[in-house]
């Protein structure tokens, strides 16, 4: 699915595009698209028309618009579960309808032509959500979102307070890493990234690394996302798309994930692929040195 780099890349895309337009029309296409809205699409099309949007958010991979209604007052938003497929695709309301098009909002205004913001999803695993907004860890989010933790990208992540949470639990370092409530936005390619860059195993133990150990494990985790946003997110086929509809390219800078076989970039020993979590984690044997415990996979 989408990971932090891929979500900014949509988030700004929606920012440019969106922000400052009214809804004026909703349809909902198939059921499973607002299935995590509970009063089902009907409410969810009338909630949405007559808002304008006032903001595109993110948090870690958590995507949400901020409405406000006709007077000006904002509490709610609607919260885009993007799932391994979703698209927010901002098009011109003359433009054919994608294959797998869920759900289509007519938006107006912003001294803009009329488009439609259009959610397109292949494996119907994403979908659209109105949700409340609340305080929570010094700030707004929508209260689905409220209990994940800042990522590495937030202007007030605390990296030596997540360094010190890492270090009282007992779990190994890329299970943690996974935890959106310990650190969001992380995900299993940006995890291998990181830990390869920063010469640990993923079965590493949090509490038996040193401080700045796990220090640079987040500082990589930083520098590899900022790399990868920069060329908007990773893209293995045409599901990671932009609002506009264009792939990132950064899957041809990764140096662990998705490399079985191929020479370390540092050290040039084979890159190892082993299961993780019905997932898989890739490593290099030499550089980082698998923990005592863990036999040949």
């Amino acid at each position: 699915m989408p990971e932090l780099p891929e979500v900014e890349v949509v988030r700004r895309g929606l920012e440019a595009h969106v922000v400052g337009r009214t809804i004026d029309d909703v349809r909902v296409l198939h059921p499973r698209a607002v299935r995590r809205h509970p009063h089902g699409p009907v409410d969810l099309s009338a909630q949405l028309a007559g808002a304008t949007i006032t903001a595109a958010c993110r948090r870690g991979k958590y995507l949400w618009l901020e409405l406000s209604d006709p007077a000006g007052h904002v509490d709610r938003a609607l919260v885009v579960h993007l799932g391994m497929s979703g698209q927010m695709l901002v098009q011109p309301g003359t433009a054919a309808p994608e294959r797998h098009l869920r759900i289509t909002a007519q938006i107006s205004g912003a001294e803009r032509e009329p488009a439609e913001l259009r959610f397109v999803d292949q494996r119907t695993f994403g979908g659209w959500a109105i949700a409340e907004l609340v305080e929570a860890d010094g700030a707004v989010l929508p209260e689905p979102v409220a209990h994940i933790a800042r990522d590495p990208l937030d202007t007030r992540f605390d990296r030596s307070a997540v360094v010190a949470a890492l270090r009282r639990k007992h779990t190994e370092i890329k299970r943690a890493l996974l935890d959106q409530t310990v650190v969001s936005g992380i995900g299993n390619i940006y995890a291998d990234e990181a830990l390869w860059r920063a010469k640990i195993h993923g079965r590493r133990r949090t509490d038996a690394l040193t401080r700045p150990a796990l220090q640079r494990v987040l500082g990589a985790a930083t520098d590899v996302m900022t790399e990868a946003l920069a060329q908007g997110g990773t893209s293995f086929d045409s599901l990671y798309v932009n609002v506009n509809g264009e792939s990132g390219y950064f899957s041809r800078s990764l140096d662990a994930y998705g490399r079985e076989g191929e020479p370390c970039a540092r050290c040039g020993a084979p890159i190892r692929r082993e299961s993780f979590m019905n997932r898989s984690s890739y490593s290099c044997p030499r550089c980082q040195v698998r923990p005592r415990g863990f036999g040949t996979p």
